[in-house]
């Protein structure tokens, strides 16, 4: 005696609904998948073309009142911007923050600039650069 099969041949009718919504989710991670790679690029285009101004703490000396930070600033050719530093003391606090400005058609400026403190600062923090 032969076993009976109750399940239908394979092709004859079509994909069945489980295998029809595989194919959707599929089709839709992918879309999404192409959609968020192509915004991750737009994002890293956006921030190395259009970040005109960089900066880079060199070196910094605490005082009483206030620190002495060097910074080497890199941008384009006759953009303006400036830079925001802050210092903070030796429990986490912020003690100081200030924007210096560079403009001028350097492309590297080094430069030594005060940030005053309401009290001891233990770091000196480049916070970022922004053109105008």
């Amino acid at each position: 005696m032969s076993a009976v099969s109750t399940r239908l041949p394979d092709g004859r009718y079509g994909r069945s609904s489980d295998e029809r919504a595989d194919h959707k989710l599929k089709v839709l991670g992918s879309v999404l998948g192409v959609l968020m790679l192509a915004l991750l690029g737009w994002f890293a285009w956006h921030y190395v073309a259009q970040n005109k101004i960089s900066a880079e703490v060199i070196t910094f000396d605490v005082g009483e009142h206030a620190v002495k930070v060097h910074l080497e600033v890199r941008k384009d050719a006759g953009a303006s911007g400036y830079c925001t530093v802050r210092s903070q003391s030796e429990d986490g606090a912020e003690v100081g923050r200030a924007d210096f400005r560079f403009g001028g058609d350097a492309t590297r400026i080094d430069k030594l600039v005060t940030l005053r403190t309401t009290s001891p600062g233990t770091t000196a923090e480049l916070l970022g650069c922004h053109a105008d």
